[in-house]
Parts: structure tokens; sequence; C-alpha cells
């Protein structure tokens, strides 16, 4: 659990932990909170950008478009050896996008994924994006749950690279929850999807 971190020295941690790590290496998921940022991925078009309005923007090197971080989002990330556990990126999304599904259903939530758009949607909005980097076989960056955001900073993008995509929270669904209570849940969720009890939180 990192608490509240900025993004960017996060991010390197990330990359220096997947540079350094031996074939024994232990994953890691890294919980974290992070201020206003709005991340760009490998490929991701600027023009998705309307108005950063002052807030930091960083190109990373994820896959995926734009999207934002900030206060009150649960962020959750991988850090996987998955040539070890033998598992293609196609189906590490798919256990990140299942573990969400199975947090929001603790909650009384039905929630899906779509083919078209990576991440987990309510009534067509979406609550939680992800995107992923692999390396050596590793991959890192996650997930990230809208548990109390502000949602104004949204609007200021094309979430993912969808004009016009409906985002929402936790706490619009009646769930009152605060950014961390849910991470303990989520970790579960996502060790049940990778059949390991053995991740370090």
């Amino acid at each position: 659990m990192l608490g509240r971190a900025d993004y960017e020295p996060v991010w390197r941690a990330m990359q220096e932990f997947t540079g350094q790590r031996a074939d024994d290496t232990a994953d890691e998921l890294w919980l974290v909170e992070h201020p206003p940022v709005y991340t760009l991925g490998m490929n991701g078009d600027p023009a998705h950008i309307l108005d950063a309005g002052g807030v930091p923007v960083v190109r990373t090197d994820r896959g995926g478009q734009v999207t934002y971080h900030g206060p009150g989002q649960l962020v959750l990330y991988t850090l996987v050896d998955l040539q070890r556990r033998k598992l293609g990126v196609r189906r590490m999304v798919s256990a990140l996008e299942q573990a969400v599904i199975g947090l929001l259903r603790q909650y009384g939530l039905e929630a899906r994924a779509r083919g078209d758009a990576p991440g987990v949607y309510v009534d067509g909005a979406k609550i939680a994006s992800l995107g992923l980097r692999v390396r050596r076989g590793c991959c890192y960056h996650g997930v990230a749950l809208n548990v109390c955001p502000e949602l104004e900073a949204f609007d200021r993008i094309h979430p993912c690279g969808h004009a016009g995509l409906a985002v929402t929270r936790l706490t619009d669904l009646g769930v009152d929850a605060q950014v961390f209570e849910p991470a303990a849940a989520l970790v579960r969720e996502l060790m049940v999807q990778l059949g390991d009890e053995e991740i370090a939180a």
C-alpha cells in the first residue's frame, strides 16, 4: 500500500522493478492513489486531451489512450511475470476486468467488460480503466477504479479515446466508500482470477 504518491515516481519504480527482476522474483501488487494527472499511452493521440486545465500530462509507456488519475481513485498496479505464469496479455487484461466485476458484485452492482474498449462498465458508464506494458515477459501498470473521485476531470478528455464516454464512480452507485476501502477485496478477486495466493500486496 503506497498511499497517495505522485504518478511519475511510481511509474519509474515499476520500470526499475521490472528491469531488475530475476526469474524467481515474486510478483507484486501496488495500491496507490495519485494526485491529479492525465496519462497518455505510448500511441495515444494528444487530440483526445481537450483541455488539461493545468493538470499535468504525462506521456507514459502503457497501451491505450488518455485517462485521468486523481484523489478518490484506487489504482492497482500489477507487476506480474506473465511468462512464468503462462499468461498472455489478453488473459491478464481479462483477469483485471473480472476482478473488478467480482468486486462490484460484492456491492450488488452488475458490471461488464467490453470487447471494443477495455475496462469495466456499469449501465454503459466506465467505472474502471486499465492498461498494461509488457517487458521481458513481465507486465506492469494495471487498473484504476473510480471510488469517489471528482468526475469533472474526465470532461476535459475523451476517456480512453472515446468521445462522449460516460464515466461513473462507486459513490454515484450507492456505495459510500473511501478510496482504499475496496483495496483488500480487489486484491483477493485478482488472486482468484490468477489462481494465486502468493502475490505480495
